[in-house]
């Protein structure tokens, strides 16, 4: 009796490694262009949360099954006069607005109002004094429009977001972005190792009530 495993030709491992590495770098190119990129954090615009040259997981997939949250951390195409250097750089900050929400400053205690209700931000930046920024510069009231998002860094007096552009134009569309311009979700610090955790939603955010209907 011929045993049939022995008589199969047996290809060597190193006319098998080209097909190998092929198919690997393959699949590492389906997977960052539609599933996870990573991304690392180039200022100051989100420290401590995120400080410079952290790298963060983007979960690009997310949003095609539902909308995004406040609180969630982004990266996003920004409109091109938020740029201030290379066009196509992307930039991660906070939603703080949904669409049809009201986001407004301040409450006696200097903290942000949603939809009626104050929250609390632990996450914003404090200096090594431990100062905090303010929730804002100054007095603002806005609506979010549809199909928009109101974002800002968690250094609030170190960051070009939705505020300092209200505060520069007074136009909610220039100061708001696109919800078709988020590339994704940063769900997790990988790099360095000592600061890798995950990236999950304050739970200040849970108590914030939904967007008054356009009527009311």
């Amino acid at each position: 009796m011929i045993d049939e495993q022995t008589e199969k030709p047996r290809r060597s491992f190193w006319r098998e490694l080209p097909i190998l590495m092929g198919v690997a770098i393959l699949v590492a190119v389906l997977v960052r262009t539609f599933v996870l990129q990573t991304f690392f954090i180039p200022s100051q615009s989100m420290e401590h949360t995120l400080n410079i040259w952290d790298h963060v997981l983007v979960n690009k997939v997310v949003y095609d099954v539902r909308d995004p949250h406040r609180g969630e951390i982004i990266v996003f195409e920004a409109p091109s006069e938020w740029h201030s250097g290379t066009q196509d750089e992307d930039f991660i900050k906070r939603i703080i607005g949904t669409p049809g929400d009201q986001v407004q400053c301040c409450d006696p205690q200097g903290r942000l109002i949603i939809n009626g209700t104050a929250i609390d931000e632990p996450f914003i930046y404090r200096d090594a004094g431990g100062t905090q920024d303010p929730a804002a510069g100054k007095p603002f009231s806005i609506t979010v429009p549809p199909g928009r998002l109101w974002v800002m860094g968690d250094h609030r007096s170190a960051s070009g977001d939705s505020l300092a552009h209200w505060n520069e134009t007074g136009d909610i569309t220039r100061s708001t972005i696109a919800e078709s311009s988020v590339i994704g979700r940063a769900f997790t610090i990988f790099w360095p190792l000592k600061r890798a955790r995950w990236l999950s939603v304050p739970e200040q955010f849970d108590g914030v009530p939904a967007a008054p209907r356009p009527d009311h």
